[in-house]
């Protein structure tokens, strides 16, 4: 079965909404030297999930296969034709371009493909494909380098964040231990799921729906590749600066500044911690918000996680204005939020004053509990 194509997805998209207008292939206007030049990938037909539908739209995003029809079909006969065949055939053969995980042998992860790599979630055929293909995706989709050192960044974080997912769904893997405590139903491998045929739909073709599902997931990874290249790497070095100054800051070294506002700082902020040595951990940040206040916020103590180092004083939590301003005696406080891991001021120095406060009152605490 020949599907329509889809056409490369450009880095100018990113920000909007795909347009996909496929064009159906057939033999008729085809000419038989066309059909034998042009390559061909092959997966399976029938219920489509992320993991092919990624490795479908990566390998679009190559040069050599941007113009590739897609045979969805589980026939050997016609998948030995196909220059790629992912997510089918039960073989993972990369010198002959075959990229399935079902078969009984295959528990390759991207450690044991690449020992540098941390990764141990078994593959699926997004894993497969972005293994091997990955970084040249990048480079096509982005222009950047060969060479270039934020490629093989931006290749390691966009599987961490985006393709181990994948992989993990496909392949059954729990993402924790136990019951959760509540269900996630909007995934992206939920929602390709959910644009599959519903059961008594009198039309079971999935043909139209496969190709719906390409074009978004494509536009989820060209969103999050254009955050990670153009928001996530900047932000590293002013992160890096602001540690690097934070004795100007505030002497204990426990306060970072940020210049600008609404960087995404956290993730950064462990990963240079300890690549920097940072003996005494960091526990407040201040930064001015999009209408030019000033906020002061804890730092947690992992990347994901709601505890802080150290939260704001109990008795300063949900109170706002002159009364907050009058009970820790700092004026032009804004508010301090209930949970105790943000606050705001008018001013830059009060921000700093509520971290230093903050500080100073944990220092009393503590030394009460020990004498």
């Amino acid at each position: 079965m020949l599907l329509p194509l889809m056409p490369l997805l450009p880095l100018p998209l990113l920000r909007f909404p795909l347009a996909v207008t496929p064009l159906l292939m057939s033999p008729g206007p085809c000419s038989p030297k066309r059909l034998r030049t042009m390559a061909t990938i092959g997966t399976h037909d029938g219920t489509f999930h992320c993991d092919e539908v990624l490795a479908c739209f990566l390998l679009r995003q190559l040069p050599r296969y941007k113009d590739a029809k897609v045979v969805r079909t589980r026939d050997p006969k016609a998948l030995a034709t196909c220059d790629v065949v992912v997510d089918v055939g039960g073989e993972y053969d990369p010198g002959r371009h075959r990229y399935d995980h079902h078969q009984r042998s295959f528990a390759e992860t991207m450690h044991s493909l690449c020992a540098e790599k941390p990764w141990v979630t078994k593959l699926s055929s997004a894993g497969l494909v972005y293994m091997h293909f990955g970084e040249e995706v990048i480079t096509s989709i982005t222009g950047l380098g060969k060479e270039d050192a934020n490629v093989t960044t931006l290749y390691n974080k966009m599987y961490e964040k985006f393709v181990e997912e994948v992989d993990a769904i496909d392949n059954g893997i729990s993402q924790h231990d136990g019951e959760p405590r509540y269900a996630i139903t909007t995934g992206l491998s939920a929602r390709v799921g959910r644009l599959n045929p519903m059961w008594n739909d009198p039309d079971q073709s999935g043909d139209k729906r496969f190709w719906k599902a390409v074009e978004m997931v494509g536009a989820e990874f060209l969103d999050r590749l254009h955050f990670y290249w153009k928001a996530w790497l900047p932000a590293r070095q002013l992160v890096e600066m602001a540690i690097l100054s934070r004795h100007k800051v505030d002497e204990s070294g426990e306060i970072v500044e940020f210049q600008a506002g609404g960087c995404p700082w956290k993730e950064h902020l462990f990963t240079l911690e300890e690549t920097l040595s940072i003996d005494k951990a960091i526990k407040y940040a201040i930064f001015t918000d999009q209408k030019g206040s000033w906020r002061v916020q804890c730092v947690p103590v992992a990347v994901h996680s709601f505890e802080n180092r150290l939260s704001l004083p109990e008795s300063w939590r949900g109170l706002r204005d002159e009364a907050l301003s009058s009970h820790c005696g700092i004026p032009g406080c804004v508010f301090v939020h209930s949970g105790g891991f943000i606050g705001g001021h008018s001013t830059r120095d009060g921000a700093l004053e509520m971290a230093r406060r903050s500080l100073k009152a944990a220092a009393s605490q503590c030394s009460v509990a020990t004498a």
